[in-house]
């Protein structure tokens, strides 16, 4: 068969498919879905971050009117696995908001008023909302097999690490702390269920970033086959990982609607998604590091402690980081300690990048330390430590083994494009005018790709029109225009007549989901085995009908045509319409579909060096982004318009960190950030014009070439706004200062420094 040609639809700047019913608001979300009989769910929660549950009146909140029902635990456990359903608070909560009762009425307001009005009695217990306060002697216990608070304790040493330290020229050492943030998706979680008279199951709507995890674990709870649970995940506004995995809401809706028979729909609140939906980041990390008066590190130490929340189920997160804890970088030796404390406050899991963001911040910040203690300029310690590009595939001293890489390239592309030198000039120009300028750079490598596995069934229909199903279930990441792109120019298809069907556990494959950047790099990779597929069945058919050899065709400008004669040729729609009707060789079969699923041998390591500007205000302690480039490799670009949209919101929400954000508890476990007057979120206005670039270096991981980029420019940035933050406030001799960098906390610091 004929390689595939160069094409005309990757690597091109197309529009995107999804967006006329997105802008037109002709696209459905969960809040859009109206079925007959349908109610609205409320959910009462817990006002107190830790107590015992002693009494639920739910007696003047079921007589009000338009309440169809109040159910508690004991209610709920009838429609469930015995043993199984635990969605619900029985006697004791963990955390603030914790679901202790739910109402089902006619309308939502009236679901509302009568939350309200059902009494819980509690007895409060002490509380530990932070990792210090979890830690201390004597400190309260949640969990009576989890001794000291600790979910997860996991060590790692590699090569020489006391001999390192012992007999290093520099040594430096840094407490650093990842603040807890907020995902703030435009859109909050969203659950709606009705009863399946078809199957005798479910049908459940949730905006989530995963439908068949889903499917799984609420077939579990309710003890039905999975043929039995329908999850549709229609339009979802927004996730950054924080719409992974199925929430308590999504058990309660389901089993309700099989309690009593009726379609129920809940939709959270702002404030419920600032209270509920799970946190990221949240980490205390204790780093040191000993290097040679040249920058060169030779050992790296790193004790990493993740606030777990009330549970453990981002108890990865920690491992994450210290698993990508050496970054770009050519350490020798390492040792790494990742904890897992678990606190009276909102679990917390997977947020854009979930444990890469947190390494890459530590480790920049480290170089930039060393850069402090050596005198040396940051460019130059980053370049005398990156692992070099002819020991690519390269296996860690923490395990993990990187597909390709040419760190210093992308380092000196972002070098140029920044004009670093002049930069520098006009930070001394600066200086000596009175103004604050600092220049922070940050050179990331990050993973994405997981596995274990994503699907794909194409088909190619009667008149040439594709369908195509996968098993991801992308909420923004375009992957209906990055697969039609492919289908396009691999098979000859109309760009315009590619469909890509996503989100429905009824009519696709079995499939992982969106996250993790995996959505392209896996998910283009099974899509391309059904393409390859296809292609090769259509080049017989084509060399049927035109009576020549499959060595013969090639498919140029859409159409499979004899070489040397490109007067004969043959459509996709004319293949098609063969594969249907008979006319193919006698020992083929009829048709033109194929189902496939793709097994990366590993993960994808996109990397890349961003560099910021800023100026400090010292009177307001106001921080300014006057200036942000980004040069970000993520392999082979199928859409460079959709990589430059992923790096634009990945940056907003990396600087929003470094400068913004924060979810901020009190002693007692109450939040102080529940609503967007509280929360700060970065608004445009606050953004210079982002300056983008690339290299591009291609991964052997997958057919496509293509490493990810969902969360590279969240990871590249927070560091590079930090440093820069710091290397403005170096004339009053301060070294590091927690993110963020309010502009109260950037004022105290420059008063205490006394200078």
């Amino acid at each position: 068969m004929a390689s595939l040609v160069i094409s005309e639809y990757v690597g091109a700047r197309v529009r995107r498919k999804e967006d006329p019913r997105l802008i037109t608001g002709r696209a459905t979300y969960v809040d859009d879905l109206r079925l007959p009989g349908m109610l609205h769910v409320a959910i009462v929660r817990s006002v107190y971050a830790h107590a015992r549950i002693t009494g639920i009146d739910t007696s003047q909140a079921a007589a009000m009117p338009g309440v169809f029902g109040v159910y508690t635990a004991a209610d709920l456990q009838k429609g469930a696995v015995e043993g199984a359903f635990t969605s619900l608070a029985t006697d004791r909560v963990r955390y603030l908001g914790e679901p202790v009762a739910v109402v089902v009425a006619e309308s939502a307001y009236a679901a509302r008023d009568a939350r309200d009005a059902v009494v819980v009695d509690y007895e409060p217990l002490p509380v530990v909302a932070s990792i210090e306060a979890a830690m201390a002697e004597g400190a309260p216990q949640l969990y009576d097999d989890k001794p000291g608070n600790i979910a997860v304790d996991v060590t790692h040493t590699q090569g020489d690490v006391a001999g390192a330290f012992e007999r290093a020229p520099v040594v430096v050492k840094q407490r650093i702390v990842s603040q807890r943030l907020s995902g703030v998706p435009m859109e909050p979680r969203a659950v709606a269920a009705a009863p399946d008279p078809t199957t005798g199951g479910v049908t459940v709507w949730s905006s989530t970033q995963a439908p068949h995890w889903n499917r799984k674990a609420i077939a579990g709870v309710l003890g039905l086959g999975l043929s039995q649970v329908r999850i549709i995940a229609p339009e979802v506004g927004g996730g950054f990982g924080v719409k992974i995995g199925a929430y308590p809401e999504d058990f309660i809706l389901a089993v309700l609607t099989r309690l009593i028979n009726r379609p129920v729909k809940w939709i959270e609140t702002r404030s419920e998604n600032f209270q509920v939906t799970n946190h990221g980041r949240a980490q205390i990390a204790d780093i040191e590091v000993a290097a040679e008066k040249n920058g060169k590190i030779l050992a790296y130490r790193m004790t990493v402690m993740q606030d777990q929340g009330a549970d453990a189920r981002g108890a990865y997160l920690a491992p994450t980081t210290t698993s990508m804890a050496v970054g770009c970088y050519d350490i020798p030796a390492i040792e790494t300690r990742a904890m897992g404390i678990l606190t009276n406050t909102m679990p917390v899991s997977a947020y854009r990048g979930a444990g890469r963001p947190e390494a890459a911040y530590y480790i920049e910040r480290a170089i930039d330390l060393v850069a402090d203690a050596t005198g040396l300029d940051p460019a130059e310690v980053r370049r005398v430590n990156f692992i070099p590009p002819d020991k690519f595939p390269v296996t860690t001293v923490t395990g993990e083994r990187y597909d390709s890489g040419e760190y210093a390239k992308a380092l000196d592309k972002a070098l140029e494009v920044s004009g670093y030198q002049q930069l520098r000039q006009m930070q001394a120009e600066a200086r000596q005018q009175g103004r604050y300028v600092g220049i922070g750079l940050a050179s990331y490598v990050e993973i994405c790709g997981f596995g274990p596995f994503e699907s794909s069934h194409v088909r190619v229909e009667p008149t040439g029109s594709v369908s195509v199903y996968t098993g991801i279930s992308p909420h923004g990441q375009g992957q209906e225009t990055t697969f039609a792109q492919i289908v396009a120019d691999n098979l000859g298809a109309d760009f315009d007549q590619v469909v890509v069907h996503h989100g429905d556990t009824s009519n696709t494959p079995e499939g992982n989901g969106t996250m993790g950047s995996r959505g392209l790099a896996v998910g283009g990779g099974a899509l391309m085995l059904s393409v390859e597929q296809i292609r090769e069945k259509a080049f017989k058919i084509a060399a049927h009908l035109l009576e020549a050899s499959v060595d013969d065709i090639e498919l140029v400008d859409g159409k499979y045509r004899v070489k040397g004669a490109p007067d004969r040729g043959v459509t996709l729609a004319e293949i098609a319409e063969a594969a249907y009707g008979g006319k193919i060789p006698e020992d083929m079969e009829p048709g033109l579909e194929a189902t496939n699923f793709f097994k990366p041998a590993d993960e994808t390591f996109p990397f890349g060096t961003h560099v910021a500007v800023v100026e400090v205000f010292p009177d307001t302690g106001e921080v300014k982004l006057l200036d942000y480039y980004s040069v970000d490799d993520c392999g082979v670009r199928i859409s460079p318009m959709l990589v430059e949209g992923q790096v634009h919101g990945g940056l907003a929400q990396g600087i929003g960190q470094a400068l913004w954000e924060e979810i901020r508890y009190d002693e007692n476990g109450q939040l102080l950030t529940g609503t967007l007057m509280d929360y700060a979120v970065p608004k445009a206005s606050y953004f210079p014009v982002f300056k983008t670039d690339a290299t591009v270096t291609p991964t052997p991981i997958n057919p496509l070439g293509a490493k990810g980029i969902g969360e590279a420019a969240t990871i590249g940035s927070t560091p590079a706004v930090a440093n820069a933050v710091i290397d403005a406030l170096e004339p009053f001799g301060i070294t590091h200062l927690d993110i963020p960098f309010t502009a109260e906390k950037v004022w105290a610091a420059i008063r205490q420094s006394g200078k």
